[in-house]
């Protein structure tokens, strides 16, 4: 999936079909659902998606639960605004 692709999937109700997990919690992050958004980022167990569920519980404001993933997927994945980070993850995950 393109990025243009994924932005303008964000007006509909549900992401596209065949949306990658990692891209699918960072939609609904987007739509404003992060309970969703977490939901799918819980069972990610690689790199990008250990670096969805940093962003998600930093978001949420559990910084030392995001630390753990952030030590997991590399500090790397890290911004200093979340805004930037969302969109440096959606960037990376529509290469």
């Amino acid at each position: 999936m393109r990025l243009s692709e994924f932005m303008e999937s964000l007006p509909d109700a549900a992401p596209p079909e065949g949306m990658p997990e990692p891209l699918q919690a960072l939609w609904w992050d987007a739509k404003g659902d992060w309970a969703r958004a977490h939901g799918l980022a819980d069972d990610l167990e690689t790199k990008e998606g250990m670096a969805v569920h940093a962003y998600l519980h930093r978001k949420e404001g559990a910084e030392w639960n995001a630390d753990y993933w952030y030590r997991l997927a590399g500090d790397g994945f890290r911004r200093t605004h979340l805004n930037d980070e969302w969109q440096a993850l959606v960037e990376g995950l529509t290469r």
